[in-house]
């Protein structure tokens, strides 16, 4: 009754009259005065935050000083003035999303944070008072502290820096039993690291990491519900581009919880099956991003520096498994296999994993063990037929295409080292001792697959896989063109290398037959060589294609896919590499690639203009003896004209198709049907398809080689041809050099780094926050570290040196084979030879270009 009347009188004024809102504000601003009575004060607070919502202006430009006044005297002795106060502050301080004056609104709130944080000691204050055991004074602090942090972070994490007892509160609130206190907590504690280095390092080593996990384990794990998520971006906040947090994270058992709490055992040898509880889990939303962000932390240590080689193993098993044997949600496949390290020496090829199917019929709760088999099998079964042997191949899904991209990506890393390209390909040759037909991969069985005279996305998917797999084993490679030339596949008649590859048989059961090719059944004479398959094949899929009935244009489209893609693998194979270029033109090929040049439609750009590229290559590459000629090709060309040639190879750079691919990005989008444009039109299912064209390695080799081709489609038919150089072996050994030089370059840089940080640590081991840590001792074991690197510099750089003299040299034993070849020439000539002149100027002009 007391306050009631109190607060009566204060609005009442002396005479009984009303009093207007400014009035009022000014009259309960002066009870704010240290002077007054502690109950006073506390009764001119609890009206002030009844105004500050309808007159926030006037409250904030009369009562703001006293308010903070009260806040830094009174709030510490008083729970109830202390809550009134930092609830009224906040108000201030808050931007209403509703208000129909949002900009103004904003403009307020921010020029009363200004004020509010114009000096240290009220942020002090706040910091301070979190360490109350008052839930509403800790929780009502922590929601001025967000909204603060919303407004000017940067100011309020300087402030913290500075205030004496900040980290301490700021664990001590994490550790806090009362779930609504812990949990706006976390909220805040995302907003005070964020894009702070510093303040990162203090929480971190003050124990952050143990109590966040803490938090997770309490929460019942990835299991947990919404708050598991915040605590995990915490974590993610303290790590993510602070090197230092991450060699600390290292140092602790935190990485051993990150598999713990997927269930993966961190001791698993290469050999071992992972344990069923970690292959087979129940699944939900939340569980799903609790668990995308558990395997995202996985995926930055990999990829940071300084990972040990037994965290990196550990990690890289648990994501492969994950990927290829277990039934997680495809996103989590997809984000496992991209997070792989692209410079990995993991060896897939030696992991044995066990791959799970789901029983028909059981909404997933029932699953089919398969047979092991190696990591590298399964990944490549993944990417040609898709999730779970192919089960949901007829689909047009766009996260089971990305899945199969993201296996791809897997797989072209693995096999950059050309050794292993060559092992791989020469896999697939037939043994000449064998007397029985060996089996054919899977891989090479869906390269090969002649395409049906009905519609089968499964299978022209699977073989558009193939055709991107296999590209990636030739291109550069000229070992291993070679080898491919020789693979002669022999598909028997009963064969566990089927569609549905030779890996995948339930434990339980025995391998089941599959269909052969009707082409190789039916045919008893010698089998014939890859590239003369794709060329029949080439030839099939444009038949096909002219018979599609113009009104089904989802058919028409899936052809189109099918035959750019032979087109595309052809394109790669062929460049650089006249023996493969003769054995084409022998099948016919240049046949295949003239028609479809002549019957050009305005729907499709495509098809065209990869033929014209094809064709170009054939022309430039075609140096072997035999029958078709770069003299009897040219004439071809002078019809189709060049400039017709190369407007199509324009017109591919200039289509969606090709255009939209990127480094991440090869999955496009479903178009919509005719009349179905409207976004409210569409179906669900369409949104979600999506389709594949062409990878960014095509599309990059593409556009860095197709001016070259551009200029030797009107070169004369008896000059070298301009896209030639030194020898295949002198180019491979440059290559080789100067892939050394780059690995050496990226070498030192790292060590340097690796310097600059250790420096940095040195200087930060004496700053005030850190003053918790034993200096001396790390001090001198930083010095000797960076010793020891700067030793490892200096020979790094020597070993530069000697490399880039090597190339010097040879560049220069080159250019001496050139002028010796044209003095050569220059005596022939005065022999009385014949020598072209042709190719002397083609030389020269190539020399110009290469300058």
């Amino acid at each position: 009754m007391d306050f009631l009347s109190q607060t009566y009188i204060a609005l009442r004024g002396p005479t009984g009259a009303q009093q207007s809102p400014s009035e009022t504000i000014a009259k309960l601003s002066d009870r704010l005065s240290p002077s007054t009575l502690l109950a006073d004060r506390r009764a001119a607070v609890l009206a002030l935050k009844g105004l500050a919502r309808d007159c926030k202006a006037d409250v904030g430009s009369r009562a703001l000083p006293g308010l903070i006044q009260v806040l830094q005297d009174d709030a510490d002795i008083d729970p109830d003035i202390g809550k009134a106060v930092l609830e009224t502050l906040n108000s201030l301080c808050d931007v209403d999303d509703a208000s129909n004056e949002k900009d103004k609104e904003k403009e307020l709130s921010l020029k009363h944070t200004d004020y509010f944080l114009n000096g240290e000691q009220a942020s002090h204050t706040l910091f301070k008072l979190l360490g109350s055991s008052q839930f509403y004074i800790r929780f009502t602090t922590l929601q001025l502290l967000s909204t603060l942090l919303q407004n000017r972070r940067t100011v309020v994490q300087n402030h913290f820096l500075k205030a004496q007892n900040g980290v301490s509160s700021i664990i001590s609130v994490l550790g806090d039993k009362r779930e609504i206190i812990r949990n706006e907590s976390i909220l805040m504690i995302q907003s005070l690291i964020a894009q702070s280095p510093d303040i990162q390092k203090v929480l971190a080593f003050e124990g952050a990491f143990e109590k966040l996990f803490e938090i997770i384990t309490q929460e019942g794990g990835v299991e947990g519900d919404i708050i598991v998520i915040d605590v995990l971006r915490c974590v993610d906040g303290l790590l993510r581009f602070n090197s230092s947090n991450q060699s600390y994270f290292r140092d602790t058992s935190m990485p051993v919880v990150l598999c713990s709490l997927l269930q993966f055992p961190p001791k698993l040898q290469l050999q071992d099956p992972s344990p069923q509880e970690f292959a087979l889990q129940f699944w939900n939303q939340q569980k799903t991003s609790n668990v995308s962000l558990v395997i995202g932390l996985m995926g930055m240590l990999i990829g940071s520096k300084g990972s040990s080689s037994q965290e990196t193993h550990v990690f890289v098993r648990c994501l492969i498994e994950l990927a290829l044997a277990s039934n997680a949600p495809t996103s989590l496949k997809t984000q496992a296999l991209q997070l792989l390290p692209s410079n990995s020496a993991f060896p897939l090829a030696d992991v044995v994993v066990t791959p799970y199917m789901p029983v028909p019929e059981t909404n997933g709760e029932e699953w089919d063990r398969l047979e092991p088999a190696s990591a590298l099998d399964v990944l490549v079964e993944l990417a040609l037929h898709g999730e779970y042997n192919g089960l949901f191949g007829h689909k047009r899904s766009k996260d089971c295409l990305e899945l199969r991209a993201a296996a791809l990506g897997v797989f072209d890393n693995f096999v950059r080292k050309e050794e292993i390209k060559q092992a791989i390909v020469k896999g697939m040759i037939p043994q000449q001792v064998s007397t029985n037909a060996p089996p054919v991969s899977p891989l090479l069985y869906a390269l090969c697959l002649p395409p049906s005279t009905s519609l089968d996305v499964a299978n022209i998917t699977a073989t558009h896989f193939a055709t991107l797999l296999f590209s990636h084993l030739l291109i550069s490679s000229p070992q291993s063109k070679a080898l491919a030339r020789s693979i002669k596949p022999s598909f028997p008649t009963s064969s566990t290398a089927g569609s549905q590859g030779q890996f995948f048989v339930p434990a339980d059961g025995v391998p089941s037959s599959t269909n052969v090719l009707e082409s190789q059944s039916e045919d008893e004479d010698a089998p014939q060589s890859v590239l003369q398959l794709l060329s029949e094949n080439l030839s099939l899929c444009f038949l096909s294609r002219s018979r599609v009935d113009p009104a089904k244009d989802k058919e028409a489209r899936e052809w189109d896919r099918l035959i750019i893609s032979y087109l595309a693998l052809l394109i790669q194979w062929l460049w650089e590499d006249p023996k493969a270029v003769r054995e084409f033109l022998d099948a016919s090929g240049l046949n295949v690639l003239v028609e479809p040049i002549n019957q050009t439609t305005d729907s499709e750009s495509l098809i065209p203009g990869l033929c014209a590229f094809l064709l170009g290559v054939c022309y430039e590459f075609n140096r072997e003896p035999g029958e078709i000629t770069r003299s009897t090709t040219h004439p071809i060309i002078s019809r189709l004209t060049v400039d017709a040639l190369v407007g199509h190879m324009t017109r591919v750079r200039e289509d969606d198709r090709f255009k939209s691919v990127g480094p991440e990005l090869m999955v496009l989008s479903y178009p919509a049907a005719p009349g179905v444009l409207g976004g409210s039109q569409r179906t669900q299912d369409q949104d979600q398809d999506g389709e594949i064209w062409f990878d960014w390695t095509f599309v990059d080799f593409w556009k860095s080689n197709h001016y070259a081709v551009q200029r030797s489609l009107g070169a004369n038919p008896d000059t070298l041809a301009t896209a030639s150089g030194p020898s295949a072996e002198s180019m491979m050994l440059i290559g080789s050099l100067r892939e050394v030089i780059r690995t050496q370059a990226e070498e030192i840089d790292s060590l340097k780094n690796k310097l600059k940080e250790l420096s940095t640590d040195i200087a930060e081991v004496s700053a005030p926050q850190l003053c918790f840590i034993s200096v001396l001792p790390l001090v001198n074991e930083l010095k000797r570290k960076v010793a020891g690197l700067e030793a490892a510099v200096q020979d790094a750089e020597k070993k530069r040196k000697n490399i880039e003299k090597e190339q010097e040299d040879l560049l220069v034993l080159l250019d001496e084979m050139s002028t010796k070849r044209k003095r050569d020439k220059e005596r022939m000539r005065q022999a009385g030879l014949d020598v072209s002149e042709d190719e002397d100027e083609g030389e020269d002009e190539e020399e110009d270009d290469n300058e």
